[in-house]
């Protein structure tokens, strides 16, 4: 939540909660409760429905060093939240011990100590912090080492090693946790990264092996300034390459699920690069590549993307070879024609030397191949479309399209509105042919991006739009291209009709 641009709602938290617990994450911190009463009802309401394995932890900072630890109220927040565990911040940077909290050395480890024994006199399970501890380490050794120590014979269950501000590489994060993990023996040590040098996840993975077991991070790695430790990618490395049990192989294949999930909670455009869970993790373009994964699958895959929940996608563009185009073709089942392999390879240079791109297109390349082998039949004949933008008296705009087609002889002459061009001419389309293929009520328009091809040709360049839709089965895209952005609207609107079309036909044969 610390997130530049994140609010989750007291609902948004509910619902991520409860899908971490499914997932088998085994604890959650719920929030800082001292700072707001959303805080507080989250605790409320997520124990009144309880979690079925993940442990609830309330977040605080340990006493202010002018109270008695019964009178702050960061640690009366912790109590009164009734969670479990509690997640308790303490400092041992010597640096921030004087120049933030402005007390004594000494002082700090005793703060932080009784902190760490009131806590755990009320029954919480205590996880303390270490802050800055890296940092801390490098500048004065012994002294952050005093702190730990003195929260660990305090009770504390877990002591969290925290890399605060980033900026360590892992070899250093390596080299610390192993130091603390042989001073102070038999202590369960935790690991807290931020990304700020692009090295959360790898110094996270550092730490485990030099002892610690408990790892701190976020789903997709959403956090403060450039994010904390992605857990997706932690958890898939720890299962997969490094022998660990973290949540277990069949939970596992639920990771490219979940990452989803919190992006879309988190109103956040999902990031397509992201390791192991993005989509275009197992998205091969190269056509070397593609004709050796045909082959082999190891050859370009370190693993099998259903092990995360993810899938392989083979990219058709420019730079596609015939293997690109075989492997597409593998599923319509014409893999071993080449020479219509060749054909439609040439159809797709041809085009996206127009300015077409089928990247994220697969639902007009899958029409491409139709047109190719001859089987396309459209679902309808454009008799005409028109659209008219115009302004009322009180100022507001009136976007109205009419679209007049054939289909099956019969012809459809309607007029719809719409909050611009695209919806409404989305919204006369549809109400031609819903009639004729009812079906199309279960298909809806969930993305349109616009892009200028060649920009130095000013008003006269040519646009790409592409058009993200969704049913029932899932989620497609649709290109068109032209000078005229309503056409090129209009162009990837009906392919995404005729796609749908297609694959509703598909369905009903096998």
């Amino acid at each position: 939540m610390q997130a530049e641009g994140i609010s989750f709602s007291l609902a948004d938290k509910l619902l991520i909660a409860h899908r971490l617990d499914e997932f088998g994450i085994d604890y959650i911190e719920g929030g800082y409760a001292v700072s707001n009463p959303k805080e507080m009802e989250f605790f409320q309401q997520i124990a009144a429905k309880g979690l079925r394995h993940a442990r609830i932890a309330a977040f605080g900072n340990t006493r202010r060093a002018d109270l008695k630890v019964q009178d702050d109220p960061s640690l009366s927040a912790i109590l009164q939240c009734k969670a479990p565990a509690a997640t308790l911040v303490g400092k041992t940077w010597d640096l921030h011990v004087t120049e933030v909290l402005r007390c004594s050395l000494d002082e700090n480890v005793v703060l932080c100590a009784e902190s760490v024994a009131y806590l755990k006199k009320k029954g919480l399970e205590v996880i303390f912090d270490a802050e800055h501890f890296f940092d801390g380490y490098k500048r004065n050794p012994e002294y952050s080492l005093k702190v730990i120590t003195a929260a660990a014979e305090a009770g504390a269950d877990i002591i969290a090693l925290c890399e605060t501000n980033g900026g360590c590489l892992p070899q250093e994060v390596y080299e610390i946790t192993a130091a603390i993990h042989k001073a102070l023996p038999g202590i369960k040590l935790g690991i807290h990264c931020h990304n700020d040098s692009e090295c959360a996840v790898a110094s996270s993975l550092a730490a485990v092996s030099a002892g610690a077991r408990q790892v701190q991070g976020t789903i997709n790695g959403i956090g403060e300034r450039t994010g904390n430790a992605n857990l997706c990618s932690i958890i898939a490395n720890l299962e997969l390459k490094a022998g660990y049990k973290t949540v277990g192989r069949d939970k596992l294949a639920h990771l490219t699920e979940l990452s989803r999930f919190v992006f879309e909670v988190a109103n956040l455009p999902p990031v397509t690069n992201l390791p192991f869970v993005g989509s275009s993790a197992f998205a091969h373009k190269a056509g070397l590549h593609v004709n050796a994964l045909r082959k082999n699958k190891e050859t370009y895959e370190h693993i099998d993307p259903s092990a995360v929940g993810n899938e392989r996608r083979f990219l058709i563009s420019e730079l596609s070879g015939q293997s690109n185009v075989l492997a597409k073709l593998e599923r319509h089942k014409l893999a071993a024609d080449k020479t219509l392999a060749k054909k439609i390879l040439t159809m797709v240079q041809d085009l996206e030397n127009e300015g077409y791109q089928f990247e994220a297109a697969e639902g007009s390349f899958d029409l491409l191949v139709k047109k190719a082998m001859g089987t396309y039949r459209p679902g309808f004949e454009l008799e005409k479309y028109h659209v008219n933008v115009e302004r009322n008296g009180d100022g507001r705009l009136v976007t109205e399209a009419t679209v007049k087609l054939t289909v099956d002889g019969k012809t459809e002459h309607v007029v719809s509105e719409g909050d611009g061009p695209v919806n409404a001419l989305d919204g006369a389309l549809r109400k031609s042919l819903e009639g004729f293929y009812p079906n199309l009520r279960d298909m809806h328009l969930i993305d349109y991006k616009v892009r200028v091809v060649n920009a130095r040709e000013g008003t006269a360049a040519r646009v790409r739009v592409i058009i993200e839709s969704s049913d029932k089965d899932g989620m497609f895209g649709t290109v068109g291209v032209s000078e005229n952005v309503i056409d090129a609207s209009w162009k990837a609107l009906v392919d995404s009709v005729e796609y749908k079309l297609l694959k509703d036909a598909d369905t009903k044969k096998s």
